[in-house]
């Protein structure tokens, strides 16, 4: 007998432990999208074109995250 950490916690969510660490991923990805967008404004706005650009790469790989994290929930969810 496990620890409770180590046990489906699924009982109590209603939902496989995997399935809510994808859903918790991508709600994660796109909460950092819309917060770098306000980064992003920010060093616009102080002429930072340099954090800009850091700040719009990290938003593409938190975007592109969010569309790889409903694809897995689809293909799961529906397979």
């Amino acid at each position: 007998m496990g620890s409770a950490h180590e046990q489906e916690t699924g009982g109590v969510t209603g939902t496989k432990d995997k399935d809510y660490n994808l859903v918790w991923f991508v709600e994660q990805c796109l909460s950092n999208v819309l917060r770098l967008e306000t980064y992003i404004a920010d060093a616009e706005r102080d002429g930072d074109d340099e954090l800009a650009d850091l700040f719009r790469r990290a938003q593409a790989e938190s975007r592109k995250g969010a569309e790889q994290g409903k694809d897995f929930l689809r293909r799961r969810l529906t397979g």
